[in-house]
């Protein structure tokens, strides 16, 4: 009776048919036109590893080196197996652990083909000598979209015995994925991209050695060329003009106090012993002396009225001491008062004045109107 197994599951051949030499592995599917599927065999060592190229059963191989394995071919169907690979336990080599049983579509990721429209697929072992079904694994499509190579099974030695197991492993990379883990390096399932291929041979099947590499162009490519900055605007910054400096004082004007000092290069504020302080220039030593000096500083010499002493040449100051500047000789002392020149012109002044204002107003006549420098009676 055959044992149904699931994915993963395994059973006993030597146990379930005791005295088993040789059995029968057959596979099928149900597939849409346009559809080629091819099963294989591999035969490894206990890496896991083909045992060599030779060892790598499939349509353009039939038969392991020494016979152990051999391929029906793709012929029609028997007993509802689409392909079919016979195995002779006894024959094959020691250092053989296991027969693993692959099946791809062929150039199935070149046409946009998959395992998902594969319904139906089946692994299963018979004994060749009843062909009685001995073990079997109905593989489900669910889940394989993107795979276009499936492990259907593996027969493996476990000491004396000898064992199946329902594998059911995908490979999106295909036939050249399973290859590639088992070892085998014979395997290039499609043409690379913009690559023509080669004229067929008559005498090699869809998978042989791989075509020689096209030779490497000689043309040296050209330089890349020169990469131009780009230039960046700067607006220009106006040019800064100095303000010209102010003059302080007239070119032609002279120092107040002393105009034998020569030119009046320093403001400076001059308050008279009488009178509303007002700025004056004056030289730099006469501008010092003003500026450390309290008022009423000195007064610079006035020419004196008819009747009126002369005061000598000097600058008189009250508190300072004398700096090469004579006093003036013609002070008076009354009652411990001393009265210098300034109020000798002070009184002056005042007669003057006072005689101008009594002068008018016993003045009886009217006052003569100038009308653009004409005079009206």
């Amino acid at each position: 009776m055959s044992v149904p197994l699931t994915k993963g599951g395994n059973v006993s051949l030597s146990k379930h048919a005791p005295g088993l030499t040789a059995v029968t592995v057959g596979l099928g599917w149900q597939a849409d036109a346009g559809y080629e599927l091819d099963a294989s065999a591999l035969l490894c060592d206990a890496s896991g590893k083909v045992l060599s190229e030779r060892h790598f059963v499939f349509f353009n191989n039939l038969s392991s080196p020494d016979g152990s394995v051999r391929h029906s071919g793709g012929g029609s169907p028997v007993g509802g197996d689409d392909q079919r690979i016979d195995v002779d336990l006894t024959r094959v080599p020691a250092e053989i652990t296991k027969v693993v049983f692959p099946v791809s579509l062929y150039e199935g990721a070149a046409r946009g083909q998959s395992f998902g429209r594969v319904q139906r697929a089946h692994i299963r072992v018979l004994d060749q000598e009843g062909g009685a079904e001995l073990a079997r694994y109905d593989l489900v499509a669910d889940g394989l979209a993107g795979e276009t190579a499936l492990v259907f099974g593996e027969l493996y030695r476990h000491g004396a015995e000898w064992k199946f197991r329902a594998v059911g492993q995908g490979y999106a990379s295909g036939l050249a994925g399973i290859a590639a883990d088992y070892g085998v390096d014979v395997l290039r399932e499609t043409t690379a991209p913009n690559q023509v291929p080669s004229a067929p041979d008559p005498g090699a099947g869809a998978y042989g050695p791989p075509p020689s590499a096209p030779p490497a162009p000689t043309h040296t490519p050209p330089p890349p060329l020169p990469v131009t900055p780009t230039p960046t605007l700067v607006s220009p910054q106006p040019p800064i003009v100095a303000a010209p400096p102010q003059p302080t004082r007239s070119p032609d004007m002279t120092c107040f106090f002393d105009p034998g000092h020569g030119p009046g290069t320093t403001s400076v504020s001059w308050y008279p012993q009488w009178g509303v302080p007002r700025p004056v220039q004056a030289c730099a030593e006469c501008a010092q002396r003003v500026q450390t000096t309290a008022p009423p500083f000195y007064t610079p010499p006035q020419p004196m009225s008819p009747g009126y002493p002369q005061a000598q040449q000097g600058y008189p100051q009250q508190g300072y001491p004398q700096q090469g500047y004579p006093a003036p000789q013609g002070d008076q002392q009354q009652g411990g008062r001393r009265f210098g020149t300034g109020a000798l012109i002070g009184a002056g002044a005042a007669g003057l004045v006072g005689g101008a204002l009594l002068n008018e107003a016993f003045d009886d006549d009217e006052p003569d109107v100038v009308i653009n420098n004409y005079y009206e009676e």
